[in-house]
């Protein structure tokens, strides 16, 4: 079966929600994107559900999965289609167990083959590894803590495993072909689409046009 790759998109961690909906609209008009995160950081509990009641039928419209940061709690009670975990955010069968079978379940494995394939094991759904690139999303200390990943994971993961892996990461046009070409099955963006000079749709459709010419290379 022929590899693809797709976009994963991720919300600023500070957000204007009117104006959000906004650019996550314009987002979808410039291509393929497979799914969406709600990440914001330090926001309360309602605001995280308001967020998600506004942009979940956007999601859906463009038919994105919509996928919330952490909680997994408040992924139950929007109605989210996925959860993404952190080391830190709870084991796999606990949410499983609480979300059921059909949502999807996501964990952040930074450069451990070891983690991903625990995480696998467990019943995830997909494994994200980075960050790969400089990346304002991640602090020095986490950067340390957790290491920084090649592209040579992305290929041995293809290799051995059959579940989707994610590669995050400080990532662009100009540097995510190759980690599509060697085996990202998503490319995770968060700066280099909301902070495009051109707005979001000129970035999707630049993240697209570069993952199309990678395979071709």
């Amino acid at each position: 079966m022929e590899h693809t790759t797709r976009l994963y998109l991720i919300s600023p961690p500070v957000i204007d929600l009117p104006r959000f909906c906004e650019q996550l609209e314009e987002a979808f008009s410039g291509g393929d994107v497979g799914s969406f995160q709600l990440r914001l950081k330090g926001a309360s509990d309602d605001d995280i559900l308001k967020a998600a009641k506004s942009l979940i039928p956007i999601c859906h419209k463009h038919e994105a999965a919509f996928i919330l940061n952490d909680r997994a709690d408040l992924a139950k009670k929007c109605g989210a289609d996925g959860v993404h975990l952190g080391q830190d955010d709870g084991d796999v069968a606990s949410v499983r167990a609480l979300l059921g079978d059909d949502v999807v379940i996501g964990v952040s494995c930074h450069d451990s083959k070891h983690m991903a394939m625990e995480a696998g094991e467990a019943g995830a759904d997909y494994v994200a590894f980075g960050a790969f690139f400089e990346t304002k999303s991640k602090s020095a200390e986490a950067l340390a803590k957790y290491g920084t990943p090649t592209a040579e994971i992305l290929s041995w993961w293809q290799e051995y495993m059959v579940l989707p892996c994610v590669a995050i990461g400080g990532m662009k046009p100009s540097n995510c072909g190759q980690l599509a070409r060697t085996g990202a099955d998503f490319i995770a963006v968060i700066t280099a689409v909301w902070e495009h000079p051109e707005g979001p749709a000129a970035a999707v459709k630049e993240f697209n046009e570069a993952i199309k010419l990678s395979f071709r290379a």
